[in-house]
């Protein structure tokens, strides 16, 4: 079994192409169970964010496992295999597991070091394993990826530079007020998802004195704008989408991060806000949706500044001191080996399972045997002799076996274990015939 790795992110493909790759938490199920009509996946995980869809599988052949999951994502998005060529990028086996550890990490992030990465691939495992998709290869990966996120951020000071895109977002939202007002004062979130919930709380510790949410569902905008109340925030309410247009003419800045597919913010809506609005500062709209939730026609109206996530993708703020990610990428390095080595040792403990089961039932045919020729051995010799047999087959297995384990963790170590399977003849359904080849013609092993 090895791990295949389909994706896209903000480092192979434009915003246009990552729109319509975009996988919503609501199409997740139904992308896994799809991707598990292949016979040729035995377990899936997908990872989706604002700028990124990895599609993780465990696989027993490249080829027509990779072929499978390019169909389902062609599919869905409408674009040819050749045009998800240009823009995916494909990794398999080590390389695969190395990519997770780094993406966990922060390192292959918009903004190096963020750690809402590790809440995005705890979610997408949970998914895997609500569905029944997520076996002990999906189990064991996604595990050890969170535990190697959180080792970087606790070992270095990767995330020094920016705690999210929503950081960074803000920090360039300041830089595009006016200067006597270059603090963001008055903001409207749009969304009350996990993104929103980030945005609130880094709102309240800028120093944000009114905070507006709107969501499609009331009680969820209700209950983020009671969070900001908790967190300082001076003024803070919940609003339907259907006031929005308000909410926005009395904003510093809109920060949009729905995760709904299309944009929910349209031109008519901002070009009505700016009609209405009593302020005296630029509007500044920080859309962190991926498919965009604001039209992106709302970057040519007169006072308007628009950040979005390729805007983003090219601040300095988004990169973490060279010494810190350098320190990070070893980590992943030295838990990667780490990962394999236990990967590998395990692989072979049901090789090694299957020749002490076949010892056994060689051993119980030759007492049984042994009972047909010799009828009158009394019980406790009978035991001795089979208590004799059973030492010294232990005895010649320990040492290979115990071998087999330590050289299975190295680099090429599953051809050992190969060799054991050729050598004892471990093949599927070859220990379940042993007692009755050996009775047949009375050779013993």
């Amino acid at each position: 079994m090895s791990v295949l790795l389909f994706g896209a992110s903000h480092r192979s493909a434009p915003v246009s192409v990552l729109e319509r790759l975009a996988i919503t938490e609501t199409d997740r199920p139904k992308v896994l169970a799809q991707l598990m009509e292949s016979p040729h996946i035995d377990e899936v995980m997908v990872v989706t964010t604002c700028n990124r869809v990895e599609i993780y599988a465990v696989v027993e052949a490249f080829h027509p496992a990779l072929e499978a999951v390019s169909d389902v994502l062609s599919t869905r998005s409408g674009l040819t295999i050749n045009e998800l060529s240009k823009h995916a990028f494909v990794r398999y086996s080590e390389a695969a597991v190395q990519h997770l550890f780094s993406v966990a990490s922060g390192l292959d992030s918009m903004v190096v070091g963020e750690q809402q990465i590790l809440g995005q691939i705890r979610g997408a495992y949970a998914a895997s394993d609500e569905h029944q998709v997520a076996g002990r290869v999906i189990h064991d990966l996604a595990q050890r990826a969170l535990h190697v996120g959180k080792r970087v951020h606790t070992d270095t000071g990767i995330d020094k530079a920016g705690a999210s895109v929503v950081s960074v977002a803000l920090d360039r939202a300041r830089d595009v007020l006016s200067p006597q007002d270059a603090e963001v004062r008055r903001a409207l979130v749009v969304g009350a998802g996990a993104m929103g919930g980030l945005a609130v709380a880094h709102l309240a510790r800028a120093g944000a004195v009114d905070v507006t949410v709107a969501n499609r569902t009331q009680d969820k905008a209700d209950r983020l704008a009671q969070a900001a109340l908790d967190a300082g925030v001076t003024a803070a309410r919940g609003v339907a989408m259907d006031d929005l247009v308000v909410a926005l003419a009395d904003a510093d800045v809109l920060i949009a991060c729905t995760g709904a597919v299309g944009s929910v913010v349209s031109l008519a809506d901002v070009h009505s806000a700016l009609a209405q609005r009593t302020v005296d500062t630029d509007l500044v709209v920080c859309d962190l949706g991926l498919p965009r939730d604001v039209d992106p026609a709302v970057a040519g109206l007169p006072g308007v500044a628009v950040i979005d996530i390729d805007a983003l993708s090219r601040e300095p703020g988004a990169q973490a001191a060279e010494e810190d990610a350098e320190k990070a990428r070893r980590i992943v390095l030295d838990e990667l080996a780490e990962y394999l080595s236990a990967q590998r040792s395990a692989e072979v403990t049901p090789t090694v399972t299957a020749l002490r089961r076949r010892a056994a039932e060689v051993v119980e045919a030759e007492l049984l045997r042994l009972d047909s020729r010799l009828p009158g051995l009394e019980g406790t010799d009978r035991d001795e002799v089979a208590q004799t047999v059973r030492r010294v087959v232990d005895k010649l297995l320990h040492a290979p076996t115990v071998r087999v384990k330590q050289l299975a963790a190295t680099p090429g170590g599953d051809s050992y274990a190969e060799a054991l399977r050729e050598l004892f003849e471990l093949k599927p359904g070859a220990t379940g015939a042993v007692s009755a080849t050996e009775g047949s013609d009375e050779r013993s092993v």
